[in-house]
Formats: structure tokens, C-alpha cells, sequence
């Protein structure tokens, strides 16, 4: 769950929605009475409605309320690198194989979410998602007589890992503290359910990407929002366990892979939310997850890092509609291990 794939499924906490839902049945609730003079105090039981700018949080939708939510996601990466297959007699003259690569990745994801109120403090969520990639990788082994860069183009498509999670409402009053765990599954194929080949010696690549993680996740945490009209302010944090598991098959080196562990993660967040007017909201944040290194058979891997996946986030909100809601995030990363863009539009509906 590193890379262009942790960052799209590592779920991040931020700003609900739920002054979205109640506004939406209360509103509904009083069509066709009298218009009254003035305008009654907002209620200090949800929080005044913001941009939301990640999938963490939403809607604690009220009890026997249900929302759909189609969504869309576009991220890309670019990543450049320089691998020396030898040895270095002095820092100008080195006796190997130079390998320069330069990888661009397009990742795309369609998703259907549904929520649901068991109560007004507790909300029930299923994601449906469906990823296509594209890798683009231009390489030049410039030690051995190339005189033009290769380009080789790798591409998957299909269903993502399903996820499922569960969020509680603990306080009626500011300030807001919201508990959910998430789970997501390994339905989407895995980095090691994929082939490998080698179109030119040295280069070794995935013949088809993978559309999931290829393991197991569970991801507890908890969301706090403090209102101070007319913005709010949020915060959060989260551990991202992933389960490890024994591995048929080999890699690319046709090394038997065995018991392998992706590395548990955790995850923080922090932000504002500032209502423009009763239909418009802007959001501005920050979300940071670090991941450990990857083992296998119980030792870390010889090339392992530790990653640190940082990403500025904005977030546009307009309410359409009563029960319809359009949002709008920017996300822009900070660390080579985070996507340098990604764009995602939602569009909430509650029945």
C-alpha cells in the first residue's frame, strides 16, 4: 500500500458533510408550512456545513437515510531515476551498467459509495471502485552503446479493492469526535498476482498493472471538529494496519516470495473549512501518512524505505439542491512518494 497505491487507498480523515444531510430533511420536512419571519439559530448538535476535501469522513447520514455517491478520481505521477550496476573507481569513472529511467503514471478511479444511518450517531459505508492505469516508462542503458531512450508503455484495468467501514458520533456538542474503522479488502489484483517481463536486458517491468494492493487492511481512527462560524476547524489521526501474508509464486528475479508484510502505516491530518455562503464552501488542508518498510520471511528488504506521503489538499463544495451536493478537491503532493496531482469530483445524494 505504498506509492500511487497507498495514497489512493490509505483513506484519510477530514471534514463531513452532515449539515448537508440534516439541512436536506429539514428543509424537506417543513415544505409546504407558512413561511416564517427571520431565521432560526443553527443547531450546535451537527457541524456547519464546509468543502470536504477527503473520503474519511462524510455524512453521519441521520438514522433510515441512505446516500449515493459516485465519484472520480485522477492522479499523476512522474518519477526519475539513475541505477549503477557495478562498482565506482572514482566518483568520475565507473565500470557497470548506467541505467536512466523516467517513469510517468495515470491512475484512474471510479467509485461508487453508499452510506447509510443506523442512527443518528452511527453510519455504515460500502465503496465500489474501478481503476485504470497507464505507466510510461522512457529508459536508456547508457553504457552500452544505446544512442536513443526506449519507451515502454504497461497498462491495467478492472475492479479495486471493495472496502467497507463503520463511523460513531461520540459527542452531540462542540467539539465533534467522530470514531470509525475501515476495512478493505484484496479483491482488486495484487503487485504479485501480475506478470513480469523483460523487454530489453537489464529492464525488467510488469507486463499488465495491478488495480489493488494485493493484501488485507484495517484502518482505526477517529476525526475532531471544532466549529468557530463561519469555519471549521479539523483534525485527525489513524493507524493503517496491513495484514501480511504468505505468497505463492516468485518475483521478478524468480525468487520464491514467501511471508511478505507491506508494512503497517499511520496517518495525520489538520485543516480548515470556511462557508462562503448557504450553497458554496472552501476547504484547505494538510494530510501526512508514513508507512514502514517492507519484510519479507521476517527481514526488511535490502532496498526498503521508509515512505512519507504528504499532500496539500483544497476542497470546493456547492449544494445544487437540497438532497445534491458537488465537490471539488485539488490535492498536490509534497514528497516524491506522493502523487504530484490529484483531482476528484463527488457528487453526494441523499434519499
Amino acid at each position: 500500500m505504498k506509492g500511487i497505491g497507498r495514497a489512493l487507498r490509505v483513506c484519510l480523515t477530514g471534514v463531513m458533510l452532515a449539515a448537508f444531510a440534516s439541512s436536506a430533511t429539514a428543509q424537506s420536512s417543513t415544505a409546504g408550512r407558512a413561511p416564517t419571519v427571520g431565521q432560526a439559530p443553527r443547531s450546535e448538535t451537527q457541524p456547519p456545513p464546509v468543502a470536504p476535501i477527503t473520503p474519511g469522513v462524510n455524512v453521519l447520514t441521520p438514522a433510515g437515510h441512505f446516500v449515493f455517491e459516485p465519484s472520480a478520481q485522477y492522479s499523476y505521477s512522474s518519477d526519475s531515476r539513475v541505477v549503477v550496476s557495478g562498482f565506482t573507481i572514482i566518483p568520475a569513472l565507473s565500470v557497470g551498467v548506467i541505467d536512466i529511467r523516467s517513469v510517468n503514471r495515470d491512475f484512474w478511479t471510479l467509485a461508487l459509495t453508499g452510506r447509510y444511518g443506523v442512527t443518528n450517531r452511527l453510519e455504515l459505508e460500502t465503496k465500489l471502485p474501478w481503476v485504470s492505469r497507464s505507466d510510461s516508462t522512457l529508459a536508456r542503458p547508457v553504457n552500452t552503446g544505446a544512442n536513443a531512450d526506449t519507451e515502454f508503455t504497461t497498462t491495467g484495468s478492472g475492479i479495486s479493492d471493495i472496502e467497507v467501514a463503520a463511523r460513531y458520533q461520540f459527542t452531540d456538542h462542540p467539539p465533534f469526535y467522530i470514531g470509525y474503522l475501515r476495512f478493505k479488502s484484496r479483491t482488486g489484483d495484487g503487485p504479485f498476482d501480475v506478470p513480469f517481463t523483460t523487454p530489453q536486458p537489464g529492464i525488467t517491468l510488469q507486463s499488465e498493472l495491478p488495480t489493488g494492493t494485493g493484501f488485507y487492511a484495517w484502518q482505526p481512527g477517529f476525526t475532531v471538529l471544532v466549529p468557530s462560524d463561519p469555519a471549521v476547524f479539523f483534525g485527525g489521526a489513524s493507524y493503517i494496519w496491513n495484514v501480511k501474508r504468505n505468497v505463492s509464486g516468485v518475483d521478478a528475479s524468480g525468487t520464491p516470495i514467501g511471508n511478505y508484510d507491506p508494512g503497517d502505516g499511520v496517518n495525520f491530518n489538520f485543516g480548515m473549512g470556511l462557508s462562503i455562503n448557504d450553497r458554496s464552501s472552501f476547504s484547505i488542508g494538510y494530510d501526512h501518512s508514513i508507512f514502514r518498510k517492507d519484510q519479507r520471511n521476517g527481514e526488511v528488504l535490502p532496498d526498503a524505505q521508509v515512505q512519507q506521503v504528504a499532500t496539500l489538499l483544497f476542497g470546493l463544495s456547492y449544494h445544487a439542491s437540497l438532497r445534491q451536493a458537488m465537490n471539488l478537491t485539488l490535492g498536490v503532493g509534497l514528497t516524491p512518494a506522493a502523487p504530484n496531482l490529484t483531482i476528484a469530483l463527488r457528487a453526494p445524494v441523499i434519499f
